[in-house]
């Protein structure tokens, strides 16, 4: 923080404001004469690229009707300052009250959904003092562009006001039928129609609201498709008629929008059998669209007529209000507690959880800032956070522990479990993190050593560590792999298979294979995940923003944009998919408290920008065979903290980002997954299509764990079928710590161009029933990590394929890896493994690598491979 500028600009604000300066232009003094009745903006959730100080110079601080503070950006360019005004309105204009740090040049950018964007006003010789810019139109969204600094400073904004009137120039609906009854004329007949594909040119999209019973829309034969009307205005839609030819829909969503690109779902098909299909819906829309995901026969989908009926206004429903309380599994404490009554919740819990595996308990511990002097063993479902700005705001003196005696101190089942914002001070002088996968460590301080296998020195199967910083010795011993990110350790001590470190001080020598160290001076992408705290007596979630070529951790004063809690929907178990929808759908961020959300609807999150965060290992789990959750094509969305366990019919995926074939340039503000797990049977019969599929550009992919159930209830080759872990279709996808195991096909699909993974690791499905049951064409079995055949540049660092066929140990694996042979798709130290000799993984790429078989446990390296 530049404290000086703080202080100097206290006093030449005031003076500005009292001479009332006049720029240029179409810029003026703000005087009351020609300011507009309404400050729109005021209290509204405001959001910028960056932060000078997240604690002293956020975002909101610009629209919170005090003078005297101010947001403030890092000093660079470009940077961004929006704010969401709630609803969308009829602008007038935009009020800036500059710090000294001003923009010399940018742009106002307004939108009614926060991802398609129009100026509405340009300045190239801004001078900084209180600038008054005459916008028009209507927006809920305004946005700052800001291009060029009059300083050497940030950019520096007192106050940023938007002024205007509520609503806009609304469209009378035609027709217009008595409020409460649906009306029978076709509104959609004659209107534009598009198409995701045609058959051919005599079947367009058109074709199916011409009123023509003789002609029709089709598609290519493939899924997913979808179809889209433009009604002409916004109308209050209340049936949908599909008049459908041979080849129908057996599983697809209606959906409507009053601009679009942001879609909200308002009915579900999962059983539809072709014929003439009335479907009732209660929605106000512009657009209807038809997303299909699932066709009736094996030709495309084929529409004589789309029929789309409107009615009365629809009831106005009171808005869904923010904030509350964290529901009954989250247990938060003080230093004012008692250490007693703190320890007594803490070994009651992991009494309760220590064997739970597949339990449905939950539970959140959340320490307020102070030192707490107790022992917290952590079981299964279950976090630890501090509830500090920084990790060293909490100081736990005795320990947190994830030891295996429960399972004979082998720690290869040590999962779902995760600490995160907090200081470790071992009273042993060495804590304790026995944890495998989707165990997850992040912003932590050990203050002594950390040790990271069991206390018997039986088997770990890996774990991941983000933003963290251990003062001693961080010591792997026997345990097989862990990815080590963007942090600072004291030292490293140990190897097995396939240790990975990006941009981590202290990490040990480059060297591969004995010891097994991949080591990458920095991250070359990375976002911290999004994180829950006290903001004085108050909640709110810290947004961390990206990093590039990250070495060390990012605290303290991480920079990003904090979210007070009032604007999270705050979930709790028993809340249906349609009133999170509408949450959503209303402009909130999404907070799950700990417990299991069985949905028989899709979550759509449609918003850029929006933070899905959840608490405890919140637990989703779709009923009706649908997608548990979708991300629209839209930047910025961060989902973090999630658990989607497959429901007992087929779902397409569980979770998918973007849509097909949608290839939109979002490196300036990617959607990314933060500590996302899927299970697919273990507590229940799951099945799942793709657990996993990215098909947005960009996405970063920060700490997954998809599992296709080897073990528990409802497993074996038939009871929880799945093809594929994880799918990437997008471009430029960056995967930090990806765990993908026991997938029927390729675990990892890789079909986007200029893919990256650091660390990588899998085992392959244990329950092949044979060789004749797992053939991939002429190759025999599936590789781990496939990157399809069109791809002309990726690149892979430190990767594991793993073998146990415990049904038919005879069964080969032609190999691990596959991927084309092409100079900008390289490989570098990856191996494969059989576990005790159950099965045969031939080479470890393509025909490339020594053959991985016998009882002794002997991987196979390679230390690179293409380019």
């Amino acid at each position: 923080m530049h404290t000086h500028v703080h202080s100097r600009a206290r006093a030449w604000v005031a003076a500005v404001l009292a001479a009332g300066v006049v720029a240029v232009g179409a810029i003026t003094a703000a005087t009351a004469a020609n300011a507009a009745p309404v400050n729109l903006s005021q209290g509204r959730t405001a959001t910028a690229s960056s932060t000078e100080n997240a604690d002293y110079t956020p975002a909101r601080n610009a629209v919170d009707g005090n003078a005297a503070t101010r947001w403030a950006s890092l000093p660079a360019d470009p940077q961004t300052f929006q704010v969401d005004l709630g609803q969308t309105a009829t602008l007038d204009h935009v009020t800036l009250v500059w710090e000294a740090a001003y923009g010399k040049a940018f742009t106002v950018q307004t939108s009614i959904d926060g991802s398609s964007w129009s100026t509405a006003a340009t300045v190239t010789n801004g001078t900084g003092g209180t600038q008054n810019v005459n916008v028009a139109g209507t927006a809920r969204y305004v946005r700052l562009n800001l291009t060029a600094r009059g300083t050497g400073y940030g950019y520096s904004l007192w106050e940023f006001q938007v002024f205007g009137e509520v609503g806009g120039v609304t469209p009378t609906p035609t027709p217009t039928p008595t409020a409460g009854t649906c009306g029978t004329a076709n509104v959609a007949q004659g209107k534009t129609a598009t198409a995701s594909t045609t058959e051919n040119g005599g079947t367009p999209a058109s074709a199916a609201v011409d009123g023509n019973l003789g002609t029709r829309w089709s598609s290519t034969f493939a899924d997913a498709q979808w179809w889209q009307v433009d009604l002409g205005s916004s109308q209050s839609v209340c049936k949908v008629t599909l008049r459908w030819e041979g080849a129908y829909g057996k599983a697809f969503r209606v959906q409507t929008s009053t601009t679009g690109t942001t879609w909200a779902t308002a009915a579900t098909v999962t059983n539809g059998t072709g014929g003439v299909q009335t479907i009732d819906v209660a929605a106000t829309a512009r657009y209807v669209r038809l997303d299909l995901t699932s066709r009736g026969t094996g030709y495309g989908y084929s529409l004589w007529e789309v029929q789309i009926n409107a009615g009365g206004t629809p009831p106005v429903t009171d808005p869904i209000p923010g904030g509350g309380d964290l529901g009954p599994n989250v247990h938060v404490f003080t230093p004012t507690t008692g250490q007693a009554a703190i320890q007594a919740k803490l070994d009651e819990t992991f009494t309760a959880q220590e064997e739970a595996q597949f339990g449905t308990r939950r539970d959140q511990f959340l320490f307020a800032p102070g030192t707490y002097d107790v022992q917290a063993h952590i079981g299964f479902n279950t976090s630890i956070n501090g509830l500090g700005r920084n990790p060293d705001d909490v100081n736990i003196t005795g320990g947190v522990w994830a030891d295996a005696q429960w399972f004979g101190g082998n720690a290869t089942q040590n999962f779902w479990r995760s600490m995160e914002n907090l200081k470790i001070t071992p009273f042993t002088g060495e804590n304790r993190w026995a944890v495998s996968q989707a165990a997850p460590m992040r912003r932590i301080h050990v203050a002594g050593d950390l040790a990271v296998f069991p206390s018997s020195y039986g088997w770990a199967s890996g774990g991941f560590t983000a933003d963290s910083k251990v003062d001693g010795a961080m010591k792997s011993a026997s345990q097989q792999q862990w990815y080590t990110r963007d942090s600072a350790l004291g030292r490293w001590e140990g190897s097995v298979w396939n240790m990975v470190f990006s941009g981590v001080t202290g990490s040990p020598a480059p060297s591969f294979p004995n010891p097994s160290h991949t080591v990458l001076d920095t991250t070359p992408i990375s976002r911290e995940k999004p994180y829950l705290y006290l903001d004085g007596s108050s909640y709110a979630v810290f947004v961390p923003s990206a990093r590039t070529n990250a070495r060390g951790v990012s605290w303290p004063n991480t920079p990003g944009t904090s979210i007070p809690l009032n604007q999270f929907y705050v979930a709790k178990p028993g809340d249906t998919a349609d009133r999170i929808n509408a949450a959503l759908a209303q402009g909130l961020h999404l907070l799950l408290t700990p417990g299991i959300y069985t949905l028989d609807k899709t979550i759509d999150v449609t918003r850029a920008d929006t933070v899905v965060l959840g608490l405890g290992y919140a637990t989703i789990v779709p009923t009706a065979g649908q997608t548990a959750m979708k991300v629209g094509d839209v930047n910025g969305v961060r989902i973090a903290g999630v658990l989607f366990d497959a429901g007992v019919t087929n779902s397409p995926a569980m979770l998918e980002v973007g849509s097909a074939g949608n290839h939109t340039d979002r490196a300036a503000n990617p959607v990314s997954l933060h500590d996302v797990f899927v299970r697919v049977g273990g507590r229940i019969p799951g099945k799942v299509t793709s657990a996993i599929v990215v098909n947005s550009d960009d996405t970063l992919i920060d700490h997954i764990w998809s599992w296709r159930g080897d073990h528990g209830a409802g497993v074996g080759w038939n009871e929880n079928p799945s093809a594929y872990g994880l799918v990437v279709n997008g471009n430029d996808v960056l995967g930090l710590g990806l765990f993908v195991e026991h997938y029927q096909k390729e675990n990892t699909l890789w079909n986007g161009d200029r893919g990256r993974t650091i660390f990588y690791q899998n085992e392959l499905p244990y329950d092949v029933p044979n060789q004749a049951a797992w053939q991939n064409g002429t190759r025999r079995g599936y590789a781990g990590y496939r990157v399809a055949d069109a791809v002309t540049t990726h690149e892979l660092w430190g990767g594991g394929v793993y073998s146990f066929f415990n049904v038919d140990p005879s069964i080969v694996v032609d190999s691990g890896f596959q991927s084309p042979v092409k100079p900008g798709v390289r490989f570098h130290n990856i191996l494969t493994v059989s576990l005790g000799g159950n099965g045969v993984i031939a080479h470890v790429i393509n025909d490339t690598g020594g053959v991985a078989q016998g009882t002794a446990t002997i991987p196979a390296y390679l230390v690179s491979y293409g380019g």
